[in-house]
């Protein structure tokens, strides 16, 4: 049998006794917090969003006045510039001579244009104790055969500078154009011996024609004794590449 109507129990309601009248009280909503429970949420597919402000909507750019843009659209009055495709070429100035041939070239720097280009390849300390075994003699051909310089081009021309970043333990022979003062005192305080090599000289037509005289002097045919140097220098280094190798 179904009970009265006073003595159910509604949801959202709660019933009490007072005596043999029943009173009905208010309902009380209860307030979760979504916010710090969409904190620790997990991200997951229906959940991603781009940042706040990260995406704008695109500009669109009117079309007369139907588009609120007037008679130019926003690309001010016609001419080269308010045509469809590519604008001008950058630098152009309308065929007055541009700011990049009105200013002058380097004139006057020291060296030339090549001042600022590198005069020597490098290589550390560090490099030459991680590569090279105590007694051993270490040059441009050598550091090249051990895979510590991969250069080609201008850089295959320069001569060996040795840096002093790491530590040396090892009394190596080291042969280089130029080191640096701290690669020095290293070398000094591990007990290696650091040998400058003599770097060739600049050609200059005076010069050569000096050295040609000279020759010429103690009877010496200049061309032939340059090819007998040449000859001297390539079988020095194939003579290191292969101790290197070894």
């Amino acid at each position: 049998m179904q009970a009265p109507l006073a003595q159910r129990s509604f949801l959202g309601s709660a019933v009490g006794k007072a005596g043999t009248a029943r009173a009905v009280q208010p309902f009380r909503a209860v307030r979760l917090d979504v916010a710090a429970a969409a904190d620790t949420e997990r991200l997951r597919l229906h959940n991603l969003s781009p940042q706040k402000g990260s995406r704008r909507d695109e500009k669109r750019k009117g079309r007369g006045y139907g588009g609120h843009q007037g008679g130019t659209c926003g690309f001010g009055n016609r001419g080269q510039k308010a045509r469809s495709g590519p604008s001008v070429r950058p630098g152009f100035e309308g065929g007055q001579t541009p700011l990049y041939r009105r200013l002058p070239k380097l004139r006057g720097i020291a060296g030339g244009m090549a001042a600022g280009l590198p005069k020597y390849v490098v290589v550390n300390l560090s490099d030459l104790e991680k590569s090279f075994e105590a007694g051993e003699t270490v040059n441009l051909e050598a550091v090249k055969a051990k895979g510590l310089l991969n250069i080609s081009g201008r850089d295959s021309q320069l001569p060996l500078k040795v840096l002093g970043e790491g530590e040396l333990s090892k009394a190596l022979t080291i042969e280089a154009a130029k080191f640096s003062s701290s690669a020095s005192e290293k070398i000094t305080s591990a007990g290696a011996t650091a040998s400058m090599v003599a770097q060739r000289k600049k050609w200059t037509r005076k010069a050569h024609e000096k050295a040609v005289r000279e020759m010429a002097a103690k009877g010496l045919d200049y061309k032939k004794e340059i090819a007998k140097q040449k000859a001297a220098r390539a079988a020095a280094k194939a003579k290191a590449a292969a101790a290197a190798a070894v």
